[in-house]
């Protein structure tokens, strides 16, 4: 073990061999495999290939593979890089390999390495969350504006009809208000706003949002903490606004924001507001009811508040689009006209305009645009149905064409960060576009229920709303997209994603604070690593000994949320589910994929566990047990195994499982509240056992656990060994005694909240640790509890021993972990952060923080957390909304609403990494002709 950690902690564990071999170095090695030791000397000087077919493939042990890879590489190679690389190849571990299993590994990692490479789509989600905008009385969305600051994060849409909504970050609504019909008409205050928006925009320096109608005016809507209103009614203008743009100075707020509108006779009109700080026009001297009215022929009485200019006939038709460039003072407009696309115009009017003429290249102009200053590019979209890459200065031919859309596209966004363009067409298509090669990565249909066959949903003209870094704190990059009266919210990615290929931490150099949203994590106690599997499909390997990433792989099952996860006998593989019912199995040394298990169907992967002989179960939303044998180490594909009396004995989704070799069981729970014991020899039902219903339900079991020391002591084993959290009652259960209940209680501090995960230091069952809803946890004595029969009516608790909040949101795991004699607990949350405490609620760390501790010296952990969080708690008190609650908790008796993956994935904020490095062809083509029959062997799989 100690050459292993050393391993993990040496620089040169990060050179994968797939850069360290050579071509030459592969023919070496292969002479090494079929000959024997003591000709291998003599053997090097023999033609390529003259000892093919007479000598028999043998197996190497690690001292034998180390003196051979010396004699190859050179003497000085590491010993420990020999011992990584032949602990990734020893997958069975046997403690030899052989030339074929080499081949086979080197194969599949020079194909791994190159899938890294090539970028994937910065959606995280292969659906993203759809609200319906009931207030829109059926109307489209015109705009979704985004509200950051003052947190929490809030949008606002507004309908083509004049209706605004309020939604908060879950998008779960929040206030509405209707914008006013015109006060000189009768009986104005019982009719509603009559014409239709063109578009708004929000002014974030002053709390307000402007909306454009096409009754020629722009309304001005304050936005507060706790109502709307509209507070300023500009009306008159020459001309219909359609689009709208804002902007102010960020770091010098005493600089005059500007407000630019075009209109509908390619015009632009500039408003500079001089003292928005206090008020955007002049206040009258009587207040009416109602918005104060401002003529737009009157707005020279308000020239000491307001600075007004126009630009007449910059475009033949109406202007589509209106964005402003504050370094350089330049407008950027654009419209369906082919002579006067898009115009890239000086503010002062004394440089000559930048003109693009569609007419060369197409017969009609832009739909939309978007610009990119530190890229120069200009992304543009049309009727035409193709996505147009510029550059800045050039504007006779474009830099690239992107065909694909069958429609017309109504948006298109620069995304930087991941070097990626979203395009969206009148069909409801999302496409995802890279910049550098113009490959399309991803087609997304989005399922909106407003869709019917044959018909052309109806859009407003912006459907886009797109959230890129640098943002605030806890908040991730998203996409939200908007198709009639519904809403649509796209996690991404923060960073470039790879293929699906794997990257070690000397690699991925980007430090990582806070995760993607977490979904499960388990403890590695045979290589002393913590392993988290995330929303994104992203799994990440920590060392437990002072907090550093060793291991990351990227793209674990494409787009699908990673839903579970377990680990194999020798504790070397890791196994994965996800929400589409893929099962992967992976090397824990190196990333790599070794086998893919067959789903039964597509429903969700709930728990995974693994029996000592390596025959592996998996339960989920099919409500049945699919067992696969993963002993053997040349299939990847593995078949899936139905022979479990588990048909129809379920009558809900099996949300957990847990195993006990000592009895010989098996123990699944559901949805409806059930636990089933199964045996391990007849591979059928044994018991069930149900809590009392309440509510006229009963609530979900999130959690079982067995108390394996208990059961593994015969005169313990009939007691209560099996723990069981269903809401936040934690209720233990006897396996072999008549009497099956010895006691419940209530866990969480707070009412209401749910227990999710439960462990314990499994070798004596002194203590029990439980994770709730709200980021706490607690530690209770149980070295005497469930011994005996507790009456029904009672809910004595066992002592706690201790009890603190670990984390902001839920925790999605807790374990205890046993490293150099000390009890250790891991709690990791669905916000992404993972963090170390001792037993006595010391805080060691956060996995993945910029100062790495030393978990044998407690001076270098980080004591002071614990009480910044309990502080933090207080403070919160009656202040959190009950949207922010729904948000981490399902409701159990609304399930159709919420599911149980849609709140652990809710804004997954992704660090993923980039693998730029270019992979040598060479080696594995040169494999590929020393190995032929392993190469056709791979690529059949």
């Amino acid at each position: 073990m100690d050459q292993e950690k050393t391993s993990q902690c040496d620089p040169a564990c990060g050179v994968s061999p797939a850069e360290k071999l050579s071509p030459e170095h592969l023919q070496l090695l292969r002479n090494a495999f079929t000959c024997s030791k003591a000709g291998l000397q003599t053997q090097d000087h023999k033609p390529k290939g003259s000892n093919r077919g007479t000598s028999e493939e043998r197996g190497l042990g690690f001292e034998e593979f180390w003196d051979v890879l010396k004699s190859v590489i050179g003497p000085n190679i590491e010993d420990t890089w020999c011992k990584r690389f032949f602990d990734e190849v020893d997958i069975s571990c046997t403690g030899q390999i052989k030339w074929q299993q080499l081949c086979s590994y080197l194969l599949l990692e020079y194909t791994e390495r190159q899938r890294a490479s090539n970028p994937t789509a910065a959606l995280l989600e292969a659906q993203p969350q759809i609200r319906h905008c009931s207030y829109n009385k059926r109307e489209p969305t015109v705009r979704v504006v985004a509200l950051s600051h003052p947190p929490p994060l809030r949008y606002i849409s507004i309908s083509k009809g004049g209706q605004i909504t309020a939604w908060n970050s879950s998008l779960h609504t929040l206030k509405t208000l209707a914008l006013a019909g015109d006060p000189t008409e009768e009986v104005a205050n019982t009719r509603r706003f009559r014409g239709w928006t063109t578009d708004a925009v929000y002014m974030g320096n002053v709390h307000k949002i402007a909306i454009a109608t096409d009754c020629r005016d722009l309304r001005f809507v304050t936005i507060s903490s706790n109502c709307l209103w509209e507070e300023i009614h500009l009306y008159g203008f020459r001309s219909v606004p359609t689009c709208l743009c804002y902007w102010y100075d960020v770091q010098s707020l005493e600089q005059p924001p500007l407000l630019l509108l075009g209109d509908e006779k390619g015009g632009v009109h500039l408003m500079w507001f001089l003292n928005s700080s206090k008020g955007l026009f002049k206040k009258p001297s009587k207040r009416d009811k109602g918005p104060q009215r401002i003529f737009f022929q009157d707005l020279g009485e308000h020239s000491d508040m307001v600075s007004y200019q126009h630009i007449p006939s910059i475009h033949q038709e109406p202007i589509t689009r209106v964005m402003f460039e504050p370094s350089t003072n330049v407008i950027m407009t654009s419209s369906e006209s082919n002579t006067t696309s898009v115009v890239f115009m000086n503010v002062s009017l004394k440089q000559e305009p930048y003109i693009w003429k569609f007419k060369q290249v197409i017969n009609k102009g832009a739909k939309c645009f978007d610009y990119n200053a530190s890229l120069q590019l200009m992304a543009t979209g049309g009727s035409d149905r193709k996505v147009r890459l510029w550059s800045r200065y050039v504007t006779s031919s474009p830099v690239a064409t992107l065909p694909g859309h069958h429609t017309t596209v109504l948006d298109v966004a620069i995304y930087q960060h991941v070097g990626q363009i979203f395009s969206y067409s009148r069909d409801a298509e999302l496409r995802v576009w890279d910049i550098s090669t113009h490959q399309c990565l991803k087609v997304l249909r989005l399922q909106f229920p407003c869709l019917q066959p044959g018909r052309i949903p109806e859009h407003g003209n912006f459907p886009f709303l797109l959230l890129s870094p640098p943002l605030p704190d806890e908040m991730q990059p998203h996409l939200v997209v908007a198709c009639k009266d519904y809403l649509a919210v796209l996690n991404l990615s923060e960073k470039r994603r790879g293929g699906g290929g794997w990257l070690t931490n000397e690699e991925f150099r980007t430090e990582f604070k806070q995760g993607p949203y977490l979904s499960c994590a388990l403890y590695n106690p045979t290589l002393r690593q913590v392993v988290t599997g995330h929303a994104d499909s992203s799994v990440f390997l920590w060392d437990v000994e002072t907090g550093k990433r060793r291991l990351y792989i990227l793209n674990a099952h494409g787009e699908e949320v990673l839903s579970s996860m377990a680990l194999d006998s020798s504790h070397r593989r890791l196994i994965t589910g996800a929400r589409n019912g893929t099962i992967k199995v992976w090397n824990l040394l190196n990333g790599l994929n070794l086998h893919k298990l067959e789903p039964v169907t597509n429903s969700e992967v709930t728990g995974l566990t693994c029996l000592h002989d390596n025959h592996l179960l998996a339960v989920g939303w099919n409500q049945c047990i699919t067992q696969y044998s993963i002993a053997g180490d040349k299939d990847l594909k593995v078949r899936a195994d139905t022979s479990w009396k588990s048909s129809g004995v379920h009558k809900s989704d099996i949300l957990a499982v847990c195993q006990c070799s000592a009895l010989s069981v098996v123990a699944t729970a559901s949805y409806d509240g059930e636990v089933v014991i199964w045996s391990m020899e007849t591979q059928g039902p044994m018991l069930h056992l149900q809590r009392g219903m309440q509510a006229r339900s009963a609530l979900p079991v999130d959690s079982i656990l067995f108390l394996q020391h208990r059961a593994g002591r015969k005169q313990l084993r009939n007691k209560g060994v099996l723990v069981s959290s269903q809401g936040g009652w934690l209720c233990f259960w006897s396996i072999t005694d008549e009497n099956r209940s010895y006691g419940h209680f209530y866990a969480p501090e707070q009412p209401g909240e749910r227990v999710l995960s439960l462990n314990s230091d499994q070798s004596k069952n002194t203590i029990l640790v439980s994770g709730d809803t709200t980021g706490s946890l607690q530690i209770w004595d149980i070295s005497s509890f469930a011994m005996d029969i507790q009456p029904e009516a009672t809910c004595e608790q066992p002592p706690l021993l201790q009890s603190w909040r670990a984390h902001k949101r839920a925790l999605m795991c807790v374990e205890v972990l046993e490293v150099f004699d000390r009890l250790f607990v891991l709690t990791a949350s669905v916000d992404g952060s993972v963090g170390l405490w001792t037993e006595d609620g010391n805080h060691v760390g956060f996995f993945g923080q910029e100062v790495m501790w030393n978990i044998a010296d407690p001076g270098t952990y980080h004591r002071n957390t614990r009480n910044n969080l309990t502080e933090e708690r207080r403070t919160e008190g009656e202040n959190m909304e009950a949207s922010d609650v729904q948000s981490q908790v399902p409701d159990p008796t609304s399930r159709d609403q919420t599911s149980q993956e849609e709140w652990c994935s809710e804004a997954s904020s992704t660090r993923a990494g980039v693998n730029d490095h270019e992979q040598p062809q060479q080696p594995m083509e040169a494999l590929l002709k020393i190995c032929p029959q392993s190469a056709v062997c791979f690529i059949k799989i």
